[in-house]
Formats: structure tokens, sequence, C-alpha cells
């Protein structure tokens, strides 16, 4: 038995396809948009992100006074658990 179809140690796959997002019935929110509602994802860094879509489904954290954005479903948890980490990551 392989496993070649085993995933990768991040929560987001930068390929056309996002299976934490398809998982979670949610679209990839790593595309292109406007420069001025894009931002990237602080645990993902480097990460493209549109910042209305990812509000539209829910894809976003407040912490200590600011808005965070994460490119997929996987993300919002991994914040959760040190958001000042990944917090500093945006800086």
């Amino acid at each position: 038995m392989t496993n070649e179809n085993q995933s990768t140690s991040s929560c987001c796959s930068t390929s056309a396809t996002n299976p934490a997002a398809a998982e979670h019935g949610r679209e990839n929110l790593m595309a292109t948009g406007a420069s001025d509602d894009m931002t990237t994802c602080p645990v993902m860094v480097g990460s493209p992100v549109s910042k209305a879509a990812a509000e539209a489904v829910g894809l976003y954290r407040d912490f200590e006074g600011e808005r965070y954005y994460f490119c997929c479903a996987g993300c919002g948890p991994a914040f959760d658990s040190d958001p000042a980490r990944y917090a500093a990551n945006m800086a």
C-alpha cells in the first residue's frame, strides 16, 4: 500500500483545488481579486486571500482589534491555537 494521496503537513493546497476548503463546502479563496481587497493568510504566509470572499464565508478572526483573513477552513482553527504567533506573521 502506498501513500501517494497523502496530504502534506500544511492545512492548505496551493493547487487549483483546495481540499481543506472543499471538505468544508467552501470555495478556494486563493483566487485573485482587486488589490485593495487582497491580503495574505497569517497561517499559510504568502497565500493570497480576498478579504471580501473570506468574510462572506466566515474565514476570518478578530484579534486585538485587527481582522485576520484565511485562505481555507483549516487555517481558522490553527490561528485559534496561538493567535499572537500568527498575528506576528502579519507585522
